[in-house]
């Protein structure tokens, strides 16, 4: 039985991803910032739980100490476009305390969540373990800002990982979803009409779905993608094309 930890996986493509490894018998970990929706996805997957900011050097020094003394596949799942919690200014106005703020707080919530837990696991990790980031189609300049940013850092990131773990046997990679529905991404924001644009974009015409994410977060964790590292598998029903 392998030890799979999820982390931001109480909802959305996080839930879907600890949901699929659960069903392979897997024992689950989900962890997250919001300790009531993490209780009840638990409940419900049969997983473990632990609540903890992912983002803070301090929190995950603690949590580090309660997870599994083991970890087979690690999913770095937790993160969001923290812009969209901010009330926008208007363009031009200068206030850089403001834009440093605000791209800190995406680069914390998607690039050092991962940087942190990853890091903080790492010496759990035997041979043949699978570290596994979700990014996003926003790195490949789609826009997004600093949301965007930071999701191509996490490919970067990922990059160096792999060549500094290939010699012990560990995969890196990233799954950079396009449009998802069925989370809680777009806090309520999305349109009828945003959906339809953005699947305008696909080649089947059709948004993802966190199943879609999930199943292909398990392909990397298979024996059969233990040649497969440092690489950008995305998901996005061909609306960005990884030629």
């Amino acid at each position: 039985m392998r030890e799979v930890v999820v982390t931001g996986g109480g909802t959305g493509i996080g839930y879907a991803v600890a949901a699929a490894f659960v069903s392979l018998g897997d024992h689950v970990t989900i962890t997250g910032r919001r300790e009531h929706v993490l209780k009840e996805a638990a409940e419900r997957l049969g997983a473990a739980h632990l609540p903890f900011d992912a983002s803070s050097p301090h929190a995950v020094e603690e949590a580090a100490r309660k997870l599994p003394e083991r970890v087979d596949v690690l999913v770095n799942n937790a993160g969001a476009n923290t812009n969209l919690d901010r009330r926008q200014k208007p363009s031009g106005t200068a206030d850089l305390a403001g834009v440093a703020e605000a791209w800190w707080a995406n680069l914390n919530a998607n690039l050092m969540s991962a940087v942190l837990v990853t890091t903080a696991l790492l010496p759990r990790m035997n041979k043949g373990g699978r570290i596994i980031s979700i990014g996003s189609i926003a790195a490949r300049g789609t826009g997004s800002g600093s949301y965007g940013a930071s999701k191509a850092a996490v490919e970067s990131w990922t990059a160096d990982l792999a060549a500094e773990l290939g010699p012990k046997g560990i995969t890196a990679n990233v799954v950079a979803p396009g449009l998802v529905v069925d989370t809680e991404f777009f806090r309520g924001r999305l349109t009828d009409e945003g959906i339809m644009a953005r699947v305008q974009n696909t080649r089947n015409g059709r948004p993802g779905t966190p199943s879609d994410v999930a199943d292909s977060v398990l392909f990397l964790a298979s024996p059969g993608a233990r040649h497969l590292t440092g690489q950008v598998v995305h998901v996005n029903g061909g609306a960005y094309l990884g030629r």
